[in-house]
């Protein structure tokens, strides 16, 4: 999970903006731990106010990558070498909003290709990659992106139903509207008979 940038285009620090009843970062850890065993948290700018926060989580390796305003690739170079092996997942660390069931859907598919979650005819995050990713990424040229090691890797797309996975938190009008949208979901929550969270 990368969760080293400036957040420039916020404004301000976007990874500990609230989100429910803790922040952004916290949102998308929780839900990916619903599903993974550990996450490898790869932190840059404020990394040591996200190793106060999250040191000694036994389900939590931090990662800091001094060279974060290099991008997000650097990161994810810096993170590779902390991965047990087989198949992982990459995603920023802006997208509280992704469902454990998005991982478990790509998790069941997985296999030689890298796996895009796609909805709409949209592909979003996370993304899962095979044991040899790792080593293509470890090598590749620092100006590279993990879009173009995916594309010429060879990728497939998994069918989801949950669009979160495009609602990753850049501007403050995107934070804003997807809170909107998580108080609407809390408020049908509570009104449903039945207890099923909606998408």
């Amino acid at each position: 999970m990368l969760a080293a940038g400036l957040s420039s285009r916020m404004g301000r620090w976007k990874m500990q903006l609230p989100w429910g009843d803790g922040t952004v970062l916290d949102g998308a850890l929780d839900h990916a731990l619903a599903f993974c065993d550990r996450v490898v948290l790869v932190t840059g700018f404020r990394g040591e106010a996200l190793r106060q926060r999250y040191a000694g989580q036994p389900n939590i390796t931090l990662c800091h990558n001094p060279n974060y305003e290099r991008g997000m690739f650097s990161s994810l170079q810096r993170g590779i070498r902390l991965l047990a092996d087989g198949h992982f997942f990459v995603i920023p660390g802006d997208m509280p909003a992704v469902s454990p069931g998005v991982y478990a859907a790509l998790w069941q598919q997985r296999g030689s290709r890298c796996l895009i979650p796609t909805i709409d005819g949209g592909c979003g995050h996370p993304v899962l990659l095979p044991p040899a990713m790792r080593e293509q990424i470890r090598n590749a040229n620092p100006q590279a992106n993990l879009r173009q090691l995916i594309v010429g890797y060879g990728r497939e797309t998994v069918d989801v139903t949950c669009a979160s996975i495009h609602w990753d938190l850049d501007t403050p009008q995107q934070y804003a509207a997807l809170r909107q949208r998580l108080l609407y979901q809390a408020w049908q929550f509570a009104h449903r008979e039945d207890g099923e969270y909606p998408e």
